[in-house]
């Protein structure tokens, strides 16, 4: 069992950057894999950047953020963040942290634990 708790959103201007941060509490932190989803509004939840359990060696992300997002973890502090650059307004969304045993995935029916999720705002 794990929880997990989002912060560091807020409104920022097209061309900002904000970092994200999941805390997580629960035992084995560094076995779970993570992963960053957001929900637009009037849209389905997708898939954002995940990020491998233990060393965090593998990451994967969506097309939409590659090369503007990074995914990254400290499992001494049992925290994930997401470093968001280059923001634009397409962004705008619930942003949410999820987990699951093991291995990497993209699929949002594949994770198992969930945090209540953060606001992130790009204006134009």
């Amino acid at each position: 069992q794990v929880q997990l708790i989002e912060s560091g959103g807020g409104s920022v201007q097209a061309g900002g950057s904000l970092r994200l941060s999941c805390a997580a509490s629960g035992r084995s932190f560094s076995t779970y894999a993570m992963g960053w989803f957001r929900q637009a509004p009037g849209k389905e939840r997708e898939f954002v950047a995940a990020i491998s359990g233990i060393g965090g060696s593998t990451t994967y992300y969506a097309d939409s953020v590659k090369g503007r997002f990074t995914i990254s973890r400290d499992n001494a502090k049992n925290t994930l963040y997401l470093q968001m650059n280059s923001l634009k307004p397409e962004d705008t969304a619930v942003y949410y942290c999820a987990a699951r045993r093991y291995t990497i995935k993209s699929r949002e029916d594949e994770y198992d634990y969930w945090g209540q999720g953060t606001q992130v705002t790009v204006s134009s």
